[in-house]
């Protein structure tokens, strides 16, 4: 018989219960976190990340064309520009047939912004809506933006050209800088064009001026989301170049662009907390419970 005040061990099968228990509820945990991060997500709540990425199509779009004067999101221009370079060649008496510096970066943010969407397919596998692709993608256009800011402050070169015949990239290392700003807004394109909201591929805003002027409802006083959307896409595309201008005026490119680093990683947890619809959030609730 054991002694007054002696506290005996629990017994081993006790002890066995209670870790199989624990393990059990850790397994169960990382299930409910795999199913959470691998479910998609609902569009219609994904407003506020893609107007996100609209405000970064603007902050973008400053830094290179304050410096280079292209775009590195309106390929339309950067397509008619290169057209014009090849149509040079044809004129009567020119006798100037060099690859001209404007036209060089043309080309590169064409052919990388291709590059970048193409990467985007990568989400067709994943589930172009799901939560872990849309955090992982927008993370690979924050590497691509912080690698931009290494390049162009390894280049040495100026933040803001005086006149178009003068731009300030002009080493090497700026237009590979270039093609890293393409690569992430043509990542950003397709992702913006896979979830199917109101604010298209969040870079293009000749199609979004075009839908807004043909919206049935532009002129109906309530609430309209098919109208207000885009109103709040193109604010906010001008409220990126604004900001970007300004950030750049203080602190260069290179800055900027670190900036704009900080601002993709919290777009890229935002996505994390964007819901999904609520059957689907019963299955995923059940799949972990399983």
């Amino acid at each position: 018989m054991a002694s007054q005040g002696t506290t005996l061990p629990p017994p081993a099968s006790s002890k066995a219960s209670s870790d199989t228990e624990n393990q059990t509820t850790r397994v169960s945990s990382w299930d409910h976190w795999r199913n959470y991060v691998m479910s998609s997500i609902k569009p219609e709540w994904s407003s506020a990340p893609l107007i996100a990425f609209c405000f970064m199509t603007g902050f973008i779009d400053a830094i290179a064309f304050s410096a280079v004067f292209v775009w590195p999101g309106f390929q339309t221009g950067n397509s008619v520009q290169l057209s014009l370079a090849l149509a040079r060649l044809f004129s009567p008496g020119e006798t100037d047939l060099s690859f001209r510096p404007p036209d060089r970066a043309a080309l590169v943010s064409l052919i990388t912004f291709v590059l970048g969407a193409f990467i985007g397919r990568i989400g067709d596998r994943m589930g172009a809506k799901t939560r872990a692709w849309l955090f992982l993608g927008t993370m690979i256009q924050a590497l691509f933006t912080m690698a931009a800011a290494l390049c162009i402050w390894k280049s040495g070169n100026g933040s803001i050209a005086s006149d178009r015949g003068d731009p300030a990239w002009t080493a090497a290392l700026a237009y590979v800088t270039i093609g890293f700003m393409s690569a992430s807004l043509g990542l950003q394109g397709i992702m913006g064009k896979r979830v199917n909201g109101q604010f298209a591929t969040t870079i293009v805003l000749t199609t979004i001026w075009c839908e807004l002027m043909a919206d049935p409802k532009l002129f109906t006083p309530k609430y309209v989301i098919s109208r207000d959307h885009k109103i709040a896409a193109i604010f906010c595309v001008f409220l990126g170049g604004f900001i970007g201008r300004a950030i750049l005026q203080s602190i260069g490119s290179a800055g900027a662009l670190g900036v704009g680093t900080g601002f993709r990683v919290l777009i890229a947890v935002w996505w994390l907390f964007v819901g999904e619809p609520k059957n689907q959030a019963m299955e995923t609730e059940k799949g972990a419970q399983r």
